[in-house]
C-alpha cells in the first residue's frame, strides 16, 4: 500500500533526516555535488568529457565558417536552446511523477538562486521513484542531443555539442539529489514536498 504523508508521523517507523526549505535548495545541492562518491565522479568526468568534445569540434570547424556564423551558433548553444529545453526539461520530471500516481504537480522557479523545480505536492516517493524522477529529463536529452551531433553537419555539431554542456549542468541539482540518496544507500529514505509551505522532507524508515 502506497504511504501517505500521514504516515510519517508515526516516529516508531519513521525519523525525520531533512526538512529542505526551497530557498536553501542550492547551498545542498553545492554540498552533495562536492561529496566524492561514484555518482559525482561520473558527473564530473562527463562535464570533462563534454569540455573535450566542444573543443574538438570548434577546432575541427575553425575556417570552413564566417566567424559571425560560428558565434550565432555559440548563442544558440549557450542561451537560446537552453532556455527553449527548460520546459521539456520540467516536463520530463512530471511524465514519470504522473506515471507513479502522482496527481498534484506544480512547476516553480526561484530566481535568487537560478532554478526551476517540479513538486507533486504531497505525494511519497520511493527512492528508487525519486532516481529516476531525477535522471528522466538528463538522460533522454542527453541521448538525442548526442544523435543530433552524429547525424547534423558541423557547424550544428557545435551549438549542439556546447548546449550538451550548459544541459548537463543544468542537472546538476539532478545529480546532487540522487548523489544524497547514493550515500544514504543504506536506508530506506522517502521524500516528499510541500508546495505550499515550499519544503522538501525526507524521511528514513526506521
Amino acid at each position: 500500500m502506497r504511504l501517505k504523508v500521514e504516515d510519517f508521523s508515526d516516529q516508531t517507523r519513521f525519523r525525520e533526516l531533512i526538512r529542505l526549505p526551497f530557498g536553501e535548495i542550492v547551498p545542498f545541492i553545492l554540498d552533495y555535488l562536492r561529496r566524492r562518491t561514484g555518482v559525482t565522479l561520473f558527473f564530473w568526468s562527463l562535464i570533462l568529457i563534454q569540455v573535450g568534445l566542444a573543443i574538438t569540434i570548434r577546432l575541427h570547424i575553425s575556417g570552413f565558417y564566417e566567424l559571425k556564423r560560428i558565434l550565432l551558433h555559440s548563442l544558440l548553444g549557450l542561451i537560446i536552446f537552453p532556455l527553449l529545453i527548460i520546459p521539456v526539461h520540467e516536463l520530463l520530471h512530471i511524465i514519470p511523477y504522473f506515471l507513479s500516481g502522482a496527481r498534484k504537480i506544480r512547476i516553480g522557479m526561484d530566481l535568487n538562486q537560478y532554478i526551476f523545480y517540479v513538486t507533486a505536492h504531497r505525494y511519497v516517493v520511493t527512492p528508487n521513484q525519486f532516481r529516476i524522477i531525477s535522471i528522466c529529463p538528463f538522460l533522454i536529452i542527453t541521448i538525442a542531443t548526442i544523435i543530433l551531433i552524429f547525424f547534423l553537419p558541423g557547424i550544428w555539431k557545435w551549438s549542439l555539442s556546447v548546449f550538451l554542456l550548459v544541459h548537463t549542468t543544468m542537472c546538476a541539482g539532478d545529480f546532487a539529489l540522487i548523489n544524497y540518496y547514493h550515500i544514504n544507500r543504506s536506508r530506506k529514505i522517502y521524500s516528499w514536498d510541500d508546495a505550499d509551505s515550499k519544503e522538501t522532507y525526507f524521511y528514513e524508515e526506521i
